[in-house]
């Protein structure tokens, strides 16, 4: 520690720190307008100017460190008289619009002004002007404003890593631009709107309709969109969100946020940033197709019905099902976008009311068999790292999937590690990392276990055993050594694949990030474990990519057919449910519950799966299904099936905030409420617990309650849905508030016995959460003959899922802001193989499957393999995954894409090129 003075105060800090943080840390206020935390200093606005003893000259208290017995004072004449000159220099050519400017009220140049003046300037010649610019969908330009801190541009270059925008031009006529002018060729995150001081970056989405005094309350919760849980701020204007900011702690520009006595870690650990679904994507909530009543099929009609008409409709029809044919006979589908409230009601409504374990969730496509594979090689909570931590290792590898498209804050944290001279190796073409890795691993799908085979055999030789997991090193030795031709058949060279196992063997603190690509594979268990294999010999932590804010919630709730609250299988049944007299005593329990409480075991068979109940349903066996929060009818590969599992279903329930594909079809319709609206917890992928907030005033023993758009819609938590069908089912229960559905959780799950609220609050309530984990699984696992080298490609084009940084799942195309940006499907090709074909940019295709087709504009892009296309799963009326096939893998219990052969002809007739044949037919 190192000991200054400052203002006359005693200051204890680490010798690492700046006369400004030393300052911060005992509330004395340097003013800045270039500083922003967690941006590298810059010292060029000259307002951080201090006086140092001993020293002639007043210094930036942004770059200058402290050293013991510094002395230093932040205000005093000469500061003053300094400050005032600095902020006339910079009012010779900012306009003085401060009334009209969107930036008004929350302005750092403004509030400085006010402050120091000047009040009058001395330079008499015309201001610059630069043209207001309008060119892209979520950001206008106002450069005549800009004052050169350079805050975007290092936010960009630094924790973004788009290298989007630069100072351009010189002297007077220097201006923040993309290098090409024009439109921005950036991922639209908005992070730059968070640093820009004054109003030369601003949201046109807020553009004369926001100002800081708007804001009726500011609410504190976590994003909704994906599996990394950045913390974030809700600017509510009675019950509409005006504004999502991220949490950015203290030092930023526009404040603190957060609620009173929140003890969130600074900035969380999003660090201040957001994505363009977190920052922009919150439109959706308020999109006039929102369900606001619940809705019954009457004469093939769905007709709007109250609340207690429809609760009492489903209950009946959920007993009626279960006396004629059984709990077996009944299903339900949990959700990743719904609260561990939530879904830990609807397992406790189908296990302990009807008495089945049929629960499962679109968790079981990659995300729980991939984490159940891995803790079986490695044991419980393998994958529960954490996401700050990837900037601090030496190397990394990504294989299955682009992480800056599908958790795009933590693809920052590899573009971070890279930036710190990280190694960063990639198998496969996660665009949003191309200029961060020296060399490509870019095989053709369906021969990433080639690639994969390669390196752990050359890794294997470098490294040797460790002698701390027989089981995998036995699997590792029976791995074959891939020839040069197998190499050559998925388009990687033989060197390639020994610089990066040689990279690999160098990494001292690796890690291994596994995408659902990988998973989607014939032979999924094989490229899991070669991943695995490379994790072990790296002794590399895991992450496994997360599309949904809380697949890990789903998991940890029981919502799967074999596992109860807690993550225990059902073969280990601790949840007895017993009310003991020391927990009455000791007050754990409230008194309200002690009385009603009349717990049952769980179903002591095993459930069904999910694609095991699409099978059923088939069959004729499975009567009634509730599906929450999902849409498998748009979601679910092969479409034509799932609608004929659907329709044989005898009583579907369907409970969504839209009318989707699959709401359609149901005999009940119930609305629900999105992650805004209510109060809860999420699980991201490192398992951290984190508390969800609702923006919308709450009416107590009620869902929270909607004022927008007209008021009145009661927009009532799943959970409280839930709970009042259980009730009338016969459920003793009574919940109040989502507080009291997880003190039962703290109770029946001994993962997360003792966690309150406030200590989840807290933002550092890490898996296991203090408690015992679940062992006895490891080395239990096996892998799809580990000695035989995959089969080889046969030349076709494979139609795959395009995983969009701009959409989360089918949910985004209520979103205005996003569908601005990209809003249209389209199928991306090899710009290679389209020019050979005769195809550009903008021509319409016919996309032709065995099962089904779909007509769309060609997108190019040089850097995919020439053998797939790719076309994304968020547009109305445009399902990939529709028209493909899937089986199960026999040893995860993942999908994988199957009946994905496509054909692709030009929709005016054939070109040139293809001589009238289909693009993707294998020519003898």
């Amino acid at each position: 520690m190192i000991t200054l003075t400052i203002n006359d105060r005693e200051v204890s800090v680490y010798g690492t720190a700046t006369i400004l943080e030393a300052a911060a840390s005992v509330g004395i206020k340097i003013p800045t307008l270039c500083y922003f935390k967690g941006l590298d200093s810059f010292g060029g606005c000259r307002m951080c100017l201090v006086e140092i003893e001993r020293v002639p000259r007043l210094q930036t208290a942004c770059t200058v460190r402290v050293t013991e017995g510094m002395v230093v004072r932040t205000e005093s004449e000469a500061i003053t008289a300094a400050r005032r000159a600095m902020l006339e220099f910079l009012l010779i050519n900012h306009p003085l619009d401060c009334p009209v400017c969107d930036k008004a009220g929350e302005c750092d140049l403004q509030d400085l002004v006010a402050i120091y003046g000047a009040h009058e300037g001395r330079f008499l010649e015309g201001k610059r002007t630069h043209p207001e610019n309008f060119n892209d969908p979520f950001i206008v330009r106002n450069m005549d404003r800009c004052i050169l801190c350079t805050r975007c541009t290092r936010m960009c270059d630094g924790p973004q890593g788009a290298y989007a925008i630069a100072v351009t031009g010189r002297g007077s006529h220097s201006f923040i631009e993309p290098f090409s002018g024009g439109r921005y060729n950036c991922e639209y995150c908005g992070n730059c709107l968070t640093v820009c001081p004054v109003g030369a970056i601003m949201s046109r989405l807020h553009r004369h309709s926001y100002r800081p005094w708007y804001v009726e309350r500011e609410v504190e919760t976590v994003c909704g969109f994906c599996g990394v849980g950045c913390t974030m701020v809700l600017q509510m204007r009675g019950g509409s969100i005006i504004r999502t900011m991220p949490y950015v702690g203290e030092g930023a520009v526009t404040g603190s946020y957060g609620s009173a006595g929140s003890a969130a870690p600074a900035q969380g650990l999003n660090k201040g940033l957001l994505c363009v679904r977190g920052r922009f994507g919150y439109d959706y909530l308020e999109n006039n197709e929102r369900l606001e009543t619940p809705l019954i099929r009457k004469k093939g009609i769905l007709e709007p019905v109250t609340w207690d008409e429809a609760l009492s409709y489903v209950a009946s029809g959920l007993k009626d099902v279960k006396a004629v044919h059984g709990a077996k006979s009944i299903g339900a589908i949990a959700s990743g976008r719904c609260t561990n409230e939530d879904n830990y009601m609807l397992q406790k409504l189908m296990r302990f009311v009807i008495g089945t374990n049929n629960i499962d969730s679109s968790a079981r496509f990659y995300y729980s068999p991939a984490q159940s594979y891995l803790e079986r090689i490695f044991g419980h909570g393998v994958t529960a790292n954490l996401i700050p931590g990837i900037a601090n290792a030496d190397g990394v590898l990504v294989a299955g999937g682009d992480p800056t498209a599908i958790n795009p804050i933590l693809g920052l944290q590899v573009r971070a590690l890279w930036r710190k001279r990280g190694k960063i190796i990639v198998v496969g073409t996660p665009s949003g990392l191309r200029r961060f890795v020296n060399y490509e691993i870019k095989p053709h799908p369906y021969l990433e276990e080639a690639v994969l085979g390669a390196i752990v055999t050359r890794l294997a030789a470098k490294k040797g055993f460790r002698g701390e997991n027989d089981n995998i090193e036995k699997y590792i030795k029976a791995t074959a050594m891939p020839g040069e031709q197998l190499l050559k058949k998925a388009n990687v060279s033989k060197e390639i694949v020994d610089q990066a196992a040689e990279d690999l063997a160098m990494m001292k603190s690796a890690v291994v990030i596994i995408g659902p690509e990988l998973m989607e594979r014939p032979g999924a268990s094989k490229n899991l474990f070669l991943v695995s294999a490379i994790a072990y010999l790296t002794d590399a932590r895991i992450f496994l990519l997360s599309e949904r804010p809380n697949y890990q919630g789903v998991i940890d709730m029981g919502c799967a057919p074999d596992i109860l609250p807690g993550g225990r299988p059902i073969e280990a049944d601790v949840l007895q449910h017993k009310i003991k007299d020391a927990d009455v005593a000791d007050h754990k329990i409230p008194e309200h519950k002690i009385k009603d409480t009349a717990w049952t075991k769980a179903p002591v068979r095993k459930g069904l799966n999910l694609f095991a109940m699409i099978e059923a349903a088939l069959e004729g066996n499975l009567k009634a299904l509730y599906v929450m929060g999902e849409n498998p009818v748009f979601n679910f590969p092969d479409r034509r099936k799932i609608e004929n599992a659907l329709s044989k279903v005898d009583f579907l329930i369907v409970h969504d905030i839209f009318m989707t594909e699959t709401a359609r079809r149901a005999d009940v319709v119930l609305p629900a409420a999105a992650w805004t609206e209510k109060d809860g917890t999420f699980t991201n992928l490192e398992r951290r617990l984190q508390r969800v907030r609702s923006g919308i005033p709450t009416m107590p023993g009620r869902g929270s309650v909607s004022y927008h758009r007209g008021g009145g819609a009661d927009k009532r938590p799943e959970w409280k849905t839930l709970a009042g069908i259980g009730r009338l089912m016969g459920m003793k229960e009574n919940y109040l508030t989502s507080s009291d559905v997880w003190e039962e959780v703290s109770r029946v799950s001994t993962l997360h016995a003792g966690l309150s609220y406030d200590r989840i609050a807290g933002g550092n309530t890490i898996w296991p959460y203090g408690s015992e984990p679940f062992r006895g699984v490891e080395g239990e696992f096996e892998v799809e003959a580990p000695g035989m080298p995959p089969a080889m490609d046969d030349g076709k084009i494979y139609l795959l899922q395009e995983r969009q940084l701009y959409h989360s799942g089918s949910i985004t195309r209520k979103s205005k802001a996003l569908m601005s940006i990209s809003c249209e499907a389209h199928v991306l090709l090899n710009a290679g193989f389209a020019e050979r074909c005769g195809l550009k940019d903008g021509d319409k295709v016919i996309v032709t499957t065995e099962t089904g087709s779909l007509t769309l504009p060609v997108k190019t892009d040089r850097e995919i393999p020439e053998n797939v296309a790719y076309v994304p799963n968020n547009f109305d009326n445009v399902s990939p995954l529709g028209i493909i096939g899937y089986t199960v893998d026999g040893y995860l219990g993942s999908i994988s894409l199957s009946g994905n052969v496509v054909t692709i002809t030009k929709a005016d007739g054939p070109s040139d090129a293809a001589a009238g044949e289909g693009y993707g037919d294998k020519k003898e």
